[in-house]
């Protein structure tokens, strides 16, 4: 139904595209928080709670239309090298905020306002931005396999 009508598949690509958008950019601006490179007068947990109502919007936007991609092309999906790339990704983008909540942010109060946060925060931070960079890759090189 979607592969066959003449806009479906496009408006999902484009609502899919402008979700992950949101995802990655509030993102971000966590990440580019506590690297200490932009917003460092600001505690690091008034930013998480401004941006990740976004983040949880985008992101349930993003898996929701993203299925329905997947869904109109499941066949041509599951021999493709970079969509099978980018769920590794995925997964390992997914453990990261785990990892980081469950360890370096339980302490947040100790750290929250210091202009740059103790480097295992910088090193979740890293890992977020290099993964989501990798996810985009692998998305945008879905269509040239």
């Amino acid at each position: 139904m979607i592969r066959e009508s003449d806009y479906a598949y496009s408006i999902i690509e484009s609502v899919h595209v402008l979700a992950i958008t949101l995802v990655v950019g509030t993102i971000a601006i966590l990440d580019l928080r506590m690297l200490g490179v932009v917003l460092r007068p600001i505690a690091v947990t008034r930013i998480a709670r401004a941006v990740l109502p976004l983040t949880w919007s985008g992101f349930t936007v993003s898996f929701l239309s993203g299925f329905l991609l997947f869904w109109a092309e499941s066949a041509k999906m599951y021999t493709n090298p970079s969509f099978r790339a980018k769920l590794i990704l995925l997964a390992l983008v997914g453990l990261n905020p785990l990892i980081f909540h469950t360890t370096v942010y339980r302490r947040v109060h100790e750290w929250e306002s210091q202009h740059v946060a103790p480097w295992r925060a910088r090193t979740a931070a890293i890992a977020s931005l290099t993964l989501w960079g990798g996810i985009i890759i692998a998305g945008r090189a879905i269509a040239y396999f």
